[in-house]
């Protein structure tokens, strides 16, 4: 786990808008609570539906509220996005599905976000964490495959996965 978080916090970041995520670990607690957002602008905690918000600051909210494991305030702040048929909006629905334990819909999120964007890596790479959980080994391994064709050797993408697929688990964050 160690390696895994040094090796995250060395990788650059990325920008989620274009179908990327941060390469680095959001922190242990989100910056809000309840399913609220943090303007950057005031520092405030926000509703996630005040139009004062971006959808960047709503995507970081997001990230937080996912790893903490807080679905439900993920799932709040992703129906308060702007573009709901955005590949991030659906790698996230597939991420927060999948940690829910809904296996069926988070492959049908990260299929979604894939037919928007087929380089989101991302959504690749969480594509194949879950299906090593499913014990989907060669399907993993095809987008692997996938995440380094398209650039993404090296990445947070490819390492969280090849590391999924070396333990036999899911990523932790």
């Amino acid at each position: 786990m160690r390696l895994l978080t040094s090796l995250a916090l060395c990788l650059p970041v990325t920008a989620f808008a274009a179908g990327t995520d941060s390469t680095s670990t959001p922190p242990a607690q989100p910056a809000c609570s309840d399913g609220m957002v943090r303007d950057a602008q005031t520092g405030k905690c926000m509703s996630a539906n005040d139009a004062r918000l971006d959808d960047g600051e709503r995507y970081e909210a997001v990230r937080e509220y996912a790893y903490a494991d807080q679905i439900p305030q993920a799932q709040q702040v992703l129906d308060a996005m702007t573009n709901q048929s955005a590949d991030g909006v659906l790698t996230y629905r597939g991420f927060t599905a999948r940690k829910a334990g809904d296996m069926d819909a988070a492959m049908g999120w990260y299929q979604a976000a894939l037919d928007v964007n087929p380089d989101n890596l991302p959504a690749r790479s969480y594509m194949g964490q879950g299906l090593v959980e499913s014990g989907e080994i060669e399907l993993a391994r095809a987008q692997l495959s996938e995440i380094r064709a398209r650039g993404g050797r090296g990445t947070w993408a490819e390492v969280s996965l090849r590391l999924t697929l070396q333990s036999g688990r899911g990523y932790a964050y």
